[in-house]
């Protein structure tokens, strides 16, 4: 039995990034996709934003690349009332209230651009590459492999938030 590689188990993590998604999305109606829980929680639009923002970003740094979100026009395309560079990181309430979405379209298709540079990236990768610092501002200093496995944590986390959100009954 051959042993699994280094990218082989990469791309088994962020795909199940990509299932919750898909899973939170299939047959989401509006009124869920943008309804706050409480009316002061995440909303699966916020969370599922900030799921990919967030890994946008991360991946983009660590492979040296612009974000899909600036360099494929999505940032205009949502339209925001935010500053591009936002990740909703430290979001205010009216910062969470600010990502509306009218489908789910944009927001899927948005993730899918993201996951297919991330799988991309990923797939290149051996173990070697995975001790690369990657930023110094810790201490120990981050590796390739521990920002890779924090994104991959993050993004299941919030994933998995939104479809706690998608279960609950919504209170109109």
């Amino acid at each position: 039995m051959a042993s699994m590689e280094t990218s082989e188990l990469l791309e088994d993590s962020f795909g199940r990034i990509g299932t919750i998604v898909a899973a939170v999305l299939d047959g989401l109606e509006r009124e869920k996709l943008n309804w706050r829980p409480g009316e002061t929680g995440n909303s699966i639009a916020w969370l599922l934003w900030h799921l990919c923002r967030a890994q946008d970003e991360q991946v983009a740094d660590v492979a040296g690349a612009a974000s899909v979100w600036t360099a494929e026009g999505y940032a205009a395309r949502f339209g925001f009332d935010l500053d591009p560079a936002d990740t909703g990181y430290g979001h205010s309430h009216a910062q969470v209230s600010a990502v509306q979405l009218d489908s789910t379209e944009l927001l899927r298709e948005y993730h899918e651009a993201v996951l297919d540079r991330s799988l991309k990236f990923v797939r290149e990768l051996d173990g070697a590459a995975l001790d690369r610092i990657v930023d110094k501002r810790w201490n120990p200093p981050v590796t390739l492999g521990v920002r890779l496995v924090s994104i991959v944590d993050d993004c299941i986390q919030h994933g998995g938030q939104a479809a706690y959100v998608k279960g609950l009954p919504a209170v109109k």
